[in-house]
């Protein structure tokens, strides 16, 4: 598969160039049409390939499989329609790929390709469509086009040509009984350059892969089946593939919410790549703190796994009066920021999430959130709240910090915190800020792991293993004893070495010492009495 892998990424760098060729390179719409027209070739392979499982006459035709589809009655396509239910989309014939290869001489070719995109997007919208938490419907492509994009009207053909061209090249087919460390890697390329921190209100950080193994594999243990994984700032969704893949695609659904309108679009992508299409309509853009979409009845829907990488500080003061509601009272049980009167910026609303999804954990649910380092020690205020809640409700798993510049984008230390309200017993607290190399990342350092660390760590935490310098295992009264805090660290035991040595080397250092102290006090009388000197010859003019 390396060799497939090599041409879907060429594929993706030349749907790059053409865009940059027309003017949209580094353009604000260009991850649109890169990620939109990678979906559509995707979506056509992906018919052709549960198409060629259910019928014969279209799988026997081989390569001119979509002349024995265009041939079948309606009665046939509606059979098929049915039999595929919600695998994928489901195309006519003048949606397929080849169909428009073959009709772009025409004239007009760019409203031709709209027009179909459009078409796929409307008769598949109740399967792909994302949902705002106003209930407005997000189709799967552009509603005014693609070719739109491009200011030069006379450009728009030949535009569009350029794309179904590339497309027409080569089938994905093959890969599709590839699994999620193929497709995790496509989507990551697919996406590098288009979920990054553009320094706006909305970060969004792409978590890396390090931190997004590490949690699934201590979450998940054993078989699971029928539960339900939530994020409630899912971004491009990393955290919630890893999950679904340790539990496994089919015995869990998917349930996110983000604030960002190209985050939803890019994990709804990501759900597609991953075969959790049933998963989609579970997708809502929105705000996670003031308008919580899910619920049963009047309540606060409840989960069995929760992951999150939420943001960190960002300024929520245009709404922070908003939630301080009676009804958010037991939501927010440890309180909520204030408004400061100055650096409204670094109001810390990942103290909000963190409660948020504490509440929305099911009795015996888990959950694992990254969080600044400084959460785990600070002596007042709702941080120190949210660990005495969790210590004196014993549903804490234990928490591993990471090493510095883990994420490449920000050099905030990060924690991954584990909330497990069926820990009764002991807490694993480990300490990872040694492990790692350095590396240069564009203009940053980053931190990278082997696998060797990453297994380490997870070994580790799941076997609730004292290393030394690594990790301690503590009870909930350790804990309490030691104010609450989460640091590894603090519960080290200090080493004292001890070595041996003669009479005559300890009178030798101790006259080193000495002789050492003598010539720092002199040096310091030396000095004192040039300043005084300097002073005295001071006049005033």
């Amino acid at each position: 598969m390396v060799d497939f892998e090599i041409k879907t990424k060429q594929l993706i760098d030349s749907l790059k160039g053409i865009c940059a060729s027309y003017g949209l390179g580094n353009d604000g719409n260009e991850f649109k049409i890169i990620t939109q027209v990678f979906l559509y070739k995707f979506l056509n392979d992906k018919f052709a390939f549960e198409l060629k499982k259910i019928n014969k006459d279209v799988a026997n035709a081989g390569v001119k499989w979509e002349e024995a589809y265009i041939s079948l009655s309606d009665n046939d396509k509606d059979m098929l329609r049915f039999e595929l239910g919600g695998k994928t989309a489901f195309l006519n014939s003048e949606h397929l790929i080849s169909t428009l290869f073959n009709r772009q001489n025409e004239s007009d070719f760019a409203k031709l390709f709209d027009d179909t995109l459009r078409d796929i997007a409307k008769q598949n919208n109740d399967i792909f469509a994302v949902k705002t938490d106003g209930g407005t419907k997000i189709t799967l492509f552009e509603q005014n086009g693609l070719s739109n994009f491009i200011s030069d009207e006379s450009k728009r053909d030949s535009f569009c040509r350029a794309i179904i061209n590339k497309l027409a090249d080569f089938s994905f087919e093959q890969i599709f009984k590839e699994k999620f460390d193929f497709f995790a890697t496509i989507f990551e390329y697919l996406i590098k350059d288009y979920n990054k921190d553009s320094g706006g209100k909305y970060a969004e950080y792409y978590t890396p892969h390090a931190v997004a193994k590490i949690m699934a594999a201590i979450m998940v243990k054993g078989d699971v089946k029928n539960v339900s994984c939530y994020d409630p700032s899912a971004g491009s969704g990393t955290l919630l593939m890893n999950i679904a893949h340790a539990i496994g695609e089919d015995n869990c659904t998917i349930y996110s919410q983000d604030i960002s309108q190209k985050s939803s679009n890019l994990l709804r992508l990501n759900l597609i790549l991953n075969n959790l299409v049933h998963s989609i309509s579970n997708i809502i853009q929105g705000n996670t703190m003031l308008h919580p979409y899910f619920k049963d009845g009047n309540n606060l829907k409840k989960f069995d796994y929760i992951v999150s990488n939420p943001p960190f500080k960002m300024d929520f003061s245009d709404f922070r009066d908003d939630l301080d509601t009676k009804e958010n009272n037991e939501r927010f049980f440890a309180g909520i920021p204030k408004i400061p009167a100055k650096k409204l910026e670094s109001m810390a609303i990942y103290s909000l999430f963190l409660q948020h999804i504490i509440y929305s954990l099911k009795p015996n649910g888990k959950a694992a959130v990254v969080v600044p380092t400084g959460f785990i020690t600070a002596q007042s205020g709702i941080d120190k709240s949210i660990r005495e809640y969790l210590v004196e409700k014993k549903m804490l798993g234990g928490v591993v910090s990471m090493p510095s510049n883990i994420f490449a984008t920000t050099g905030t230390n990060v924690s991954i915190l584990f909330i497990d309200a069926s820990n009764k017993q002991d807490v694993v607290l480990i300490d990872a800020s040694n492990l790692g190399q350095t590396i240069k990342d564009g203009k940053n350092q980053k931190t990278v792991l082997s696998s060797d660390e990453e297994q380490q760590i997870i070994d580790t935490f799941n076997n609730k293993k004292a290393v030394e310098d690594l990790s301690v295992v503590v009870s909930y009264d350790d804990i309490k004893a030691k104010n609450y805090s989460f640091s590894a660290g603090q519960y080290f035991d200090v080493k004292i070495e001890y070595t041996d040595i003669t009479k005559d080397e300890f009178d030798a250092k101790m006259k080193s010492f000495s002789d050492n102290l003598e010539s720092m006090f002199k040096e310091s009388k030396d000095l004192e009495d040039e300043i005084k000197k300097q002073l005295s010859g001071l006049v005033y003019e």
